[in-house]
C-alpha cells in the first residue's frame, strides 16, 4: 500500500488522501469507453489496495455506481464515498441525462445510489451541474438533501460548482465539499477555491490531470468559452522548459497538488499502469515553490489565470 498524503476535507473532519480516484472512466458505451465487469473490478480494488481512500462517482455515470456496489462495497470502511444529486432518478429518468433539482429527484436519486453501491450513506453528495442558488431553493432540492443528511443517509452536502454560479454557491455557506476543476491549464476558479477553503469547506478538484498527454489534447477546448485550447496554452506558456525530466502529466498533477488550498484531487483510469504512475507521481508531492512562480508567471501571460 502506498503511502500517499492526506489531509482535512475542510470542516468535514474526513482524513482524505490527496489523490482520489473518479469513477467515470466506468459509465460504459455510448457516453463512455467500453469496460468490462472484470476489469472494473481489478481496477477498483487496485484503487483501494493502493492506498487512495476517496471515491467520487454519479448517476450520470452509467453503470459504474452498480460496479462499486459489487466489487467494493465490501470494503466500504476503507474508503469514503461522494456522489452527485440532481441527475435523473427513478421516473425522472430521461434518454437525454436531464438535471431536476426538485426534492422528489434529489431524495430518489440518492436513495437509488445508496441501493446501487449497497450502503446505509454515502459520505458526501454534491449537486450536479453548478445550479442557481435559485435552482436550488425553489422546488426544494437544498432542504430535501439537508433532511437526508438528518437522517443519516448524507454525511455531508456539497456542489460541484462553476463559474458564474460558484460565487453564490460559496456565499450561501451551506456545502460542506466544493467539486472544482482545476489544473495548469485551467486556472479560472483559482481564487474561488481560496475563497472556499477560507470560509471552512473541504476542497476536491477535478480535472487535475488536465488529460496531461498531447494526444489528449487534440481537439478539445478548455472549461470558458472563448478560451484557449490546452495545447496553445502549454505551447505558449513554453512549459516543457520546465519539466527537468518530467512528463507532462506529471508536472501538471503535481501542479493541481502544490495548491495549498486543495485537500484532494480526483483523477480516474481504467488502465492499471496509469494507476500506478498516478500514484508514484503523487508521492512525490508538489512542484518546487521556484517552479511553481514561474510556471504561473507563464501561464498567467498565456491566459491561464484566476478570474
Amino acid at each position: 500500500m502506498a503511502d500517499l498524503p492526506r489531509t482535512t476535507l475542510g470542516r468535514t473532519g474526513l482524513e482524505v488522501t490527496k489523490l482520489g480516484y473518479g469513477t467515470m472512466e466506468f459509465r460504459g458505451a455510448p457516453r463512455g469507453p467500453e469496460t468490462t465487469d472484470e476489469e472494473a473490478e481489478r481496477v477498483l480494488n487496485a484503487v483501494l489496495d493502493a492506498g487512495i481512500n476517496f471515491i467520487d462517482t454519479s448517476p450520470d455515470y452509467g453503470v459504474a455506481e452498480e460496479r462499486i456496489g459489487k466489487y467494493i462495497s465490501h470494503r466500504r470502511s476503507e474508503f469514503y464515498l461522494a456522489s452527485k444529486c440532481g441527475c435523473a432518478a427513478g421516473e425522472f429518468l430521461t434518454p437525454n441525462h436531464d438535471h431536476f433539482f426538485t426534492a422528489a429527484n434529489v431524495r430518489a436519486g440518492v436513495e437509488q445510489s445508496l441501493q446501487r453501491m449497497k450502503t446505509d450513506y454515502l459520505d458526501v453528495v454534491q449537486f450536479h451541474m453548478s445550479p442557481t442558488r435559485a435552482q436550488l431553493e425553489e422546488a426544494g432540492a437544498l432542504d430535501e438533501l439537508l433532511k437526508l443528511r438528518d437522517e443519516g443517509k448524507v454525511r455531508f452536502v456539497g456542489m460541484s460548482g462553476t463559474l458564474p454560479n460558484l460565487r453564490e454557491h460559496i456565499d450561501m455557506n451551506v456545502f460542506d465539499e466544493f467539486q472544482i476543476p482545476y489544473s495548469a491549464i485551467e486556472r479560472e476558479h483559482e481564487n474561488l477555491i481560496a475563497a472556499a477553503s477560507a470560509a471552512g469547506s473541504g476542497i476536491l478538484i477535478r480535472g487535475g490531470a488536465a488529460r496531461g498527454a498531447p494526444t489528449d489534447w487534440e481537439g478539445r477546448s478548455r472549461l470558458r468559452p472563448g478560451a484557449e485550447a490546452p495545447k496553445d496554452v502549454w505551447e505558449q506558456a513554453k512549459l516543457d522548459e520546465l519539466l527537468d525530466g518530467m512528463s507532462r502529466i506529471e508536472f501538471t498533477l503535481r501542479f493541481t497538488l502544490s495548491n495549498p488550498d486543495l485537500d484532494t484531487t480526483i483523477v480516474g483510469t481504467r488502465n492499471l499502469d496509469h494507476l500506478t504512475s498516478n500514484v508514484a507521481m503523487a508521492q512525490k508531492g508538489p512542484l518546487p515553490a521556484d517552479v511553481m512562480e514561474e510556471a504561473k508567471r507563464r501561464l498567467d501571460a498565456a491566459g491561464s489565470k484566476p478570474e
